[in-house]
């Protein structure tokens, strides 16, 4: 999709403002059912596991991928629910022989907590040509490394979080090669998510374009 575009500062693939906000990605629903349009509430291995020993788990609440307001940072953000995180998710590019062709090398994603379990992947190809697939999850608690796999625990904060990928500095500590691209990204229930882009290089908060920050609201001491 990108890889005859100049890459270079900030290059975004999901932003929950908008009138489609999933226009790149691929929608899935349980049973096979592929999501259609995405709705919004105003309007109206690790992963292949049921999520039934989840404290949090509720086995009535809907799989849904809709747009909800989010009160904390008081901003439409795209919601992903279901009780088998496996079964719902998003993927883009959203034709599976489609490639993101992204060079850049740190990958970040603004997601909420929902105290649910929730996974996130990125598959990306090295300089050797192999495909190399690398998956966070908040319910696994060592990284285990195979050839063609790197699964890892994600600690997250309650509320929102940001959470910054060194994809050049995972390929090499994990296969001794070098970053190429990124070809895909999917991103599991359960969760809310404000926006996922890549950049070119660490960026202090200052150094953020506004668009790109969460403004969480600051917490006065009486």
């Amino acid at each position: 999709m990108f890889k005859n575009t100049f890459q270079s500062g900030f290059l975004s693939i999901l932003y929950s403002i908008g009138t489609d906000p999933l226009q790149l990605w691929h929608r899935q629903l349980p049973n096979g059912t592929a999501a259609g349009a995405i709705r919004n509430d105003e309007d109206n291995d690790e992963n292949n596991q049921s999520v039934g020993n989840n404290d949090h788990d509720d086995r009535s609440t809907a799989s849904v991928i809709h747009i909800v307001d989010d009160d904390l940072i008081h901003s439409k953000v795209l919601e992903l629910l279901s009780p088998n995180l496996s079964e719902t998710y998003i993927s883009c590019p959203s034709l599976s022989d489609r490639t993101l062709g992204i060079k850049l090398p740190f990958i970040v994603l603004l997601v909420k907590n929902l105290s649910k379990y929730f996974s996130f992947e990125v598959q990306v190809l090295d300089d050797k040509g192999i495909t190399r697939r690398f998956r966070a999850s908040n319910y696994q608690m060592v990284t285990r490394v195979k050839p063609y796999i790197t699964t890892m625990p994600m600690r997250l904060d309650p509320g929102w979080n940001q959470i910054v990928f060194d994809l050049a500095d995972y390929v090499k500590r994990a296969y001794g090669t070098n970053y190429s691209e990124t070809l895909r990204v999917t991103v599991h229930a359960n969760c809310r998510l404000r926006r996922i882009y890549f950049t070119d290089r660490l960026y202090a908060e200052e150094e953020l374009p506004a668009e790109f920050k969460l403004f969480l609201p600051v917490q006065r001491n009486n």
